[in-house]
């Protein structure tokens, strides 16, 4: 079985900085495809960003093209996503995800394994 646990979510202000964290269990960990997603109240679960295990592809939303980073550490079992400039339009439940297909697929749908989610909220 593999579980998720998100940390690192916070108040901050428009403009700053979070890093938020994913710990994956599971021993075949460095295989799956690793993805953030957001979501707020009565909306979809949004994609962010994704990263083959390899790290061969690695895709953003738009929206925060140029200020997330997503990061994964196989040796650590860990995948972090760093979130620069900030906006309140970045406010949301972050969820990491799993994929055993390691497809980098950007829908929620195929996604195997999820954390708990971490609330980020941004000030203006």
């Amino acid at each position: 079985q593999v579980q998720l646990v998100e940390s690192g979510g916070g108040l901050v202000q428009a403009g700053g900085s979070l890093r938020l964290s994913c710990a994956v269990s599971g021993r075949t960990f460095s295989r799956y495809g690793m993805a953030w997603f957001r979501q707020t109240p009565g909306k979809e679960r949004e994609f962010v960003s994704t990263r083959t295990w390899s790290g061969d592809r690695t895709y953003y939303a738009d929206s925060v093209k140029g200020r997330f980073t997503i990061v994964r550490d196989n040796a650590k079992n860990m995948v972090y996503l760093q979130m620069n400039s900030l906006k309140p339009e970045d406010t949301a439940v972050y969820y990491c995800a799993a994929d055993r297909i390691n497809g980098a697929s950007m829908r929620a749908g195929d996604y195997d394994y999820w954390g708990q989610g971490t609330q980020v909220t941004v000030s203006s």
